[in-house]
């Protein structure tokens, strides 16, 4: 008699079995996601090169096994000795004629450390469901990351910082990174630091303008940046060609 394993309502599943669990029951809907399930894509830089869109996560999952995800302290709460907590999730409410009614939302980055980040938010009534959203939703919002050397004062060739100076903006945020030596590590506060690492930047200066306690919009504004990398080496080589 075979012996069944149960999983505990609440208990902590390794991410390696509920990727499994979840590849397991994908059912493809859309073209890209048929061809990578068949196993006719087994590079998500072939797909990303052709500037095709994602939208299933599964083909992420599928393709980049390895992908980790950091939440952004996007919410606050008031702390014990005065001031504000800050934590992941952001709980609004509205008011309707039944009562009061939740909202919870918060804001993820998923990467691999080696070249590859993306952002996504997702809302719903519970807390582990709007993580779980805004997990799916980076997945797909994913690029590359353009890694070089751009500091006069290093002069390696190692992918340990940006290339050149790039600049992103969202809402009143505007972000401009520059490329530092190797030993500077990633000069800026710990929220933009956690993009940063998980796209595989080691070194960098950052400055950063407008309303910067807006988590969101400084966040978008890094990943817009690490964006502009890309797109713009992209369209320097077919410049060329």
């Amino acid at each position: 008699m075979v012996e069944e394993k149960k999983i505990e309502t609440g208990a902590i599943v390794p991410a390696e079995i509920r990727e499994e669990t979840v590849l397991d029951r994908w059912q493809p809907k859309t073209g890209l996601g048929k061809k990578v399930f068949n196993g006719e894509i087994n590079d998500i830089n072939k797909i990303l090169d052709s500037g095709q869109k994602i939208t299933e996560s599964e083909i992420v999952d599928r393709l980049v096994p390895n992908l980790k995800n950091e939440l952004i302290l996007i919410g606050g709460r008031k702390g014990k000795g005065g001031g504000v907590q800050r934590i992941p999730v952001k709980i609004t409410a509205t008011m309707h004629k039944s009562g009061r009614r939740f909202k919870t939302s918060s804001f993820v980055v998923v990467g691999n450390e080696d070249g590859l980040v993306g952002v996504g938010r997702g809302s719903a009534v519970e807390a582990k469901d709007a993580i779980a959203k805004a997990i799916q939703r980076a997945k797909t919002k994913i690029i590359k990351v353009k890694r070089g050397c751009g500091s006069w004062e290093c002069g390696c060739d190692d992918q340990h910082s940006v290339k050149f100076k790039t600049t992103g903006k969202s809402g009143s945020v505007k972000v401009v990174l520059m490329p530092a030596p190797k030993g500077v590590g990633l000069a800026t506060d710990p929220e933009a630091r956690k993009i940063l690492r998980l796209a595989g930047v080691k070194d960098v200066w950052i400055k950063t303008f407008g309303n910067t306690s807006m988590r969101v919009n400084l966040i978008t504004a890094v990943y817009n940046a690490l964006k502009n990398l890309y797109i713009y080496d992209k369209t320097e080589k077919e410049k060329v060609e």
